[in-house]
Formats: structure tokens, C-alpha cells, sequence
């Protein structure tokens, strides 16, 4: 299993524009808007990102951290089998993921995800 992006997930109440706004002038781009989350990169190096979720559609929490991994099944394996908290179950999302929430030890929720 290998990690491919590690990307920070910012709970927000502002409007997705005045983030767009503002870290655009660091450079960021949009690069995914679903309504409820929002993802910059950087064009010059597209695994540096930033989400902005007002709150997660099919969750009951909102993440922490999204780490995506090229096999998500054997990522819930390791996680499952260590007794690790899963905080939401594995499974396929409308939007082309393959997700589960885990909860770290310090109680911060991990969205992993692989895309299909």
C-alpha cells in the first residue's frame, strides 16, 4: 500500500468563493467543487492541496485529513485488524471514491480514500 496525497480538510462556514479568493492569491487553483466541499492545488505541484468542507454529504463527522492510497481495501484491512476506531465504513461513493473514516489517537477523524 502507498500513500499518493496527503491533503488537509478545513471545516468551513465561508462562502467557497471568498476561500477560492483568498488562497488564490498563494497560488492555489480549483481543481473540485462539489457544493458541500472544495479542493485547491497548486498547478506547479498537484498534490499540494487544501479542502474546505462545510460538512461531509454521507458522513456523520467531517474529516480531519483525506489520505489517499492506491488500495483502500487493504489500507481498512490494517485499520480493522489493529482496532483502530472506524468511524465510517468502507464503502463506494457517487463521486468516484472509494472511502472509510478512521479516528487517530489524538481523536482526529482520517478520511482514506482511493479513486475508482
Amino acid at each position: 500500500m502507498a500513500v499518493r496525497r496527503v491533503m488537509p480538510v478545513l471545516r468551513s462556514g465561508a462562502a467557497q468563493e471568498k476561500n477560492r479568493e483568498f488562497y488564490g492569491l498563494l497560488g492555489f487553483e480549483e481543481v473540485m467543487d462539489l457544493g458541500w466541499i472544495m479542493t485547491l492545488a497548486s498547478p506547479s505541484t498537484p498534490a499540494a492541496q487544501v479542502g474546505f468542507m462545510t460538512g461531509d454529504k454521507t458522513a456523520p463527522v467531517t474529516p480531519d485529513m483525506s489520505v489517499e492510497v492506491d488500495d483502500v481495501d487493504a489500507a481498512y484491512a490494517v485499520m480493522r485488524d489493529s482496532g483502530a476506531e472506524i468511524v465510517h465504513p468502507l464503502q463506494d461513493e457517487e463521486w468516484g471514491v472509494r472511502r472509510f473514516f478512521v479516528r487517530d489517537p489524538d481523536g482526529r477523524v482520517i478520511n482514506v480514500l482511493s479513486h475508482r
